[in-house]
């Protein structure tokens, strides 16, 4: 209440994001520092530059993945992105409240780890420019829980002002991109980037298991498509805004992160990548600018992408900070984390629980890390939305199609059949077994804490004549 007795206004969620700004933030999300990281290991997966065809599988599954995200988000624009889509189309009194609650439950096992991912990159980076600090693990790992919590704190203010950054920030990876496949193109030996070793391109199990494991981390480096979706409830015009900005990042990227990869192999021999602690393992793109112009450009590359990995940070959790929030106001998560800062009008309490479970997560492993994250979202999350997206379709006349993906089912068939065998890639790997473990493990706990709430609230499915959707 106000003092003259006049009921104060409930804080609002504001849609202030246009396609520029939709895109900007697909975009840093997406760049951030995975083709900076990622290249040496994708590399290792087919031993050699025959590994860049990854790329392409990648590419086809972002695309027709980002079909279904496009289509679902059009129709059910609002904050938490798939955890809507899994509401709304699988009805909320039933399966769709369940499925909500595995997403956001595997989202806590999943989310801070891809953005921890991102602050470990940086501090491999950071020790270019001091190499004392990369015999200093816990240090590292300490500075990347301080980088998290930075982000954390730049976000702690309106959706206007955090678009306004956002906006610089993609700039900034834009610039460092473009230097990177510039200056690629101008120093490029063909004799490296084919420099592929005999024998290696036979289509055996050996070469699809490879495939595989490359795609997991391709696949890593897209992520960060459907990112305007958790922000669907502050974007202006999402029956338009949402597809374009989707579609446009994949593409940019695409094209993005293929000619990066080209251009670091080119110049660097892919055999020095693969040896782990060495620079050109760690910090690939510096010894890329070191080689080409010097010192002085090695340092200036480095800042860059530590530029460009903070925007990274930036754009994952204020896309993540928004889930907690949406399934705190529907009752499936803790209630408190559903309010709004009241000047700020952005969940804050959301925003601060995403903060500390990633500085959590800044003390696994990177390689660890990558592999984990994917494996434990495919499930629920990726075919999850694809079994959606059919349902909607099938049974649910009532909620309007403004975009419809292209030759529909095709895109959607495309993608479920490729994310199973991303899933199953890893797991028929020596060691593979953990990640396995690590994905059912996250189902098999949410399911029961699931159950457990139903039971003890009385919901679905313990309730004498469950509600229909």
């Amino acid at each position: 209440m106000t003092e003259n007795g006049v009921q104060a206004p409930v804080p609002q969620l504001r849609r202030e994001l246009g396609i520029l700004q939709a895109t900007s933030i697909n975009m840093s999300n997406m760049i951030g520092i995975g083709p900076f990281i990622t290249v040496p290991v994708i590399i290792a997966t087919l031993g050699g530059p025959q590994s860049l065809l990854s790329w392409g599988v990648g590419a086809v599954l972002a695309l027709c993945d980002g079909l279904v995200v496009a289509e679902l988000g059009a129709a059910l624009p609002g904050s938490g992105g798939s955890y809507v889509f899994l509401r709304d189309s699988l009805g909320s009194a039933r399966w769709g409240r369940l499925m909500a609650w595995m997403f956001t439950w595997q989202f806590l096992f999943s989310g801070p780890l891809e953005i921890a991912s991102a602050g470990i990159g940086m501090m491999q980076y950071l020790s270019y420019l001091f190499p004392p600090l990369a015999f200093h693990p816990l240090l590292m790992k300490l500075a990347a829980g301080m980088i998290c919590a930075l982000v954390v704190f730049t976000l702690y203010r309106k959706i206007h002002d955090v678009a306004r950054l956002m906006f610089i920030l993609w700039i900034t990876a834009l610039i460092t991109t473009g230097w990177v496949i510039a200056s690629g193109l101008a120093a490029a030996d063909p004799r490296l980037l084919f420099d592929i070793p005999a024998g290696s391109l036979r289509l055996n199990w050996a070469f699809l298991a490879g495939l595989g494991n490359g795609t997991v981390l391709v696949i890593y480096n897209y992520l960060g498509y459907n990112q305007v979706c958790y922000l669907g409830g502050e974007v202006k015009r999402p029956e338009r805004t949402i597809p374009v900005a989707v579609i446009l990042s994949i593409l940019g990227v695409t094209l993005i992160d293929v000619l990066v990869s080209a251009s670091f192999v080119s110049v660097v021999p892919w055999r020095e990548m693969l040896k782990p602690g060495t620079p050109a393992h760690n910090a690939v793109a510096s010894v890329f600018m070191s080689r080409i112009y010097g010192g002085w450009a090695a340092v200036t590359m480095t800042v860059l992408v530590l530029a460009t990995s903070f925007a990274c940070v930036f754009a994952l959790m204020l896309g993540y900070s928004r889930i907690p929030f949406a399934a705190a106001q529907d009752g499936v998560f803790f209630r408190w984390f559903g309010a709004l800062h009241p000047r700020g009008a952005f969940p804050h309490r959301s925003l601060l629980l995403v903060g500390a479970l990633c500085i959590v997560a800044c003390f696994f492993e990177l390689e660890q890390i990558i592999t984990a994250l994917i494996l434990a979202r495919i499930l629920v999350q990726f075919v999850g939305q694809i079994v959606a997206l059919f349902v909607l379709r099938r049974f649910r006349p009532e909620i309007a199609l403004p975009f419809r993906m292209w030759v529909y089912p095709l895109p959607a068939v495309v993608a479920l059949a490729g994310w199973l065998y991303v899933f199953c890639s890893p797991i028929v790997q020596p060691g593979g077994w953990k990640y396995a473990l690590y994905a059912f493990g996250t189902i098999a706990t949410g399911l029961a804490a699931f159950l457990m709430n139903a039971r003890r609230k009385h919901n679905w499915p313990f309730q004498g004549h469950a509600a229909t959707s």
